[in-house]
C-alpha cells in the first residue's frame, strides 16, 4: 500500500484554522497550534456568554422595572405581583422599556398593578379574619 502525505489537507485546515484566529494577539494569530488552542478556549467562552447574556439582560430590566416602580411608590416585589393579579401578561422587556422611554404609559400600568395589589391584599385580610 503506498504513503497518503496529507500535505493539501493539512494546508487547508490549518489555513482555515489561522484564518478563524484572525485578530488574535501575537502567535495566537500565526502559529497553528496556539491558534487551535485559543479557538477551543474562544467557542467555550462564545457558548458560556450566549447564556450569560439572558441573565444579564434579565437583571438590568429587572433593575429598571424597578426603578420605575419605586417612582410610583412601589417595590418590585409588589408591582409584579400586582401585575399578576390584574392579568397584565407583559415581559419584563416590555416593562423595562416602558418604564424608560414612555413613563406616562408605565405609570398607567403601576396604577392598575397598584389597585390590583391592594385588592388581593384586601382578599387576604378578610380570609384571615
Amino acid at each position: 500500500m503506498s504513503r497518503v502525505k496529507t500535505g493539501v489537507v493539512r494546508r487547508r485546515r490549518h489555513k482555515k484554522t489561522l484564518k478563524q484566529a484572525k485578530g488574535f494577539r501575537g502567535s495566537r494569530s500565526k502559529n497553528y497550534k496556539n491558534a487551535f488552542q485559543t479557538l477551543l478556549n474562544a467557542a467555550t467562552y462564545e457558548y458560556r456568554d450566549r447564556r450569560n447574556k439572558k441573565r444579564d439582560f434579565r437583571r438590568l430590566w429587572i433593575q429598571r422595572i424597578n426603578a420605575g416602580a419605586r417612582l410610583h411608590g412601589m417595590s418590585y416585589s409588589t408591582f409584579i405581583a400586582g401585575l399578576k393579579g390584574a392579568g397584565i401578561g407583559l415581559d419584563r422587556k416590555v416593562l423595562a422599556d416602558l418604564a424608560a422611554r414612555e413613563p406616562e404609559a408605565f405609570a398607567v400600568i403601576v396604577q392598575s398593578a397598584k389597585a390590583a395589589h391592594a385588592s388581593i391584599q384586601e382578599a387576604r385580610k378578610s380570609t384571615a379574619a
